[in-house]
């Protein structure tokens, strides 16, 4: 089932769908059943999140070191001719196929597509007639039932922003049941060129990569495409944007982690989940 969903949505691979999508210079026809629901998702998110989640990034991606592609650190004239072929206004879909105002525009659904790799799994163990499972890949989960080991809910942990790849511990922990749960967060993939380091996530209206005080965005939504892909719009919007959308979705819940004025980490959590929310000590 992987093997299938990769051929269609992953970017690193020369004959996946979107790859052939991506260096065509007219319409692609789907033909293996991932590509449209993610990209009408993605056209729904990016009108929510106004324009902050966009996968038309890829040529931004690409240039900044962080896709299949290997850049460094662009010059604004660069990001600037990047910019102009860069919008989800600049595709078109329906049921069966997809194509491009400009050959250049194309398409990286890196930030939605592992989380709904996550739904694609748990929907299969679903159909199975498994009840309980906790479905992960990649730190992105979608919970069913419950742990059948504790006899309670599952338990998700939110990383200390001040971890370490070899040193991670939590900074709290969520109970999430029936739920998915993604984060997005600039910890550990990030890239320095000449001393300065630049974050994975890049904001599609800037063309650069976000410099904010968010620290890590921990999203709940019904499926995990959804939850994927806002985590990851919160870090483009910072933390006062994102929690000014959030109270306009009602099936959204976050937990986000952010700088203070002070250097402090401080925390801002939706008031649905108060009591799923363990701080450790």
């Amino acid at each position: 089932l992987l093997q299938v969903f990769n051929q269609s949505l992953n970017t690193y691979l020369s004959t996946s769908e979107i790859t052939t999508f991506n260096k065509a210079t007219s319409s692609f026809k789907f033909n293996l059943p991932f590509f449209y629901p993610v990209t009408k998702r993605s056209m729904e998110i990016a009108a929510q999140t106004q324009g902050a989640f966009d996968p038309t990034v890829m040529p931004l991606v690409n240039v900044w070191g962080f896709g299949p592609e290997k850049g460094s650190a662009p010059d604004s004239a660069q990001v600037d001719s990047i910019l102009q072929f860069v919008g989800f206004k600049r595709i078109q879909f329906n049921t069966d196929s997809l194509w491009k105002e400009d050959t250049r525009t194309q398409l990286d659904f890196s930030a939605i597509a592992k989380g709904y790799g996550v739904d694609v799994v748990a929907n299969f163990l679903a159909s199975k007639g498994i009840e309980n499972a906790f479905v992960e890949i990649g730190g992105e989960v979608v919970t069913h039932g419950e742990n059948k080991k504790s006899g309670r809910e599952w338990v998700v942990g939110i990383l200390d922003p001040v971890s370490t790849i070899d040193d991670q511990k939590f900074l709290a922990t969520i109970k999430v049941k029936n739920k998915a749960m993604a984060t997005s967060g600039n910890y550990f993939n990030y890239h320095e060129v000449n001393g300065i380091r630049y974050s994975h996530t890049i904001d599609p209206h800037t063309g650069y990569p976000v410099q904010r005080e968010i620290l890590s965005a921990s999203i709940m939504a019904d499926d995990c495409m959804t939850a994927d892909a806002w985590a990851t719009a919160c870090m483009v919007m910072g933390h006062d944007k994102a929690i000014e959308l959030l109270e306009k979705q009602p099936d959204i819940d976050a937990f986000l982690i952010f700088s203070g004025n002070d250097g402090s980490v401080k925390t801002f959590y939706t008031p649905r989940i108060v009591n799923t929310i363990s701080f450790e000590q």
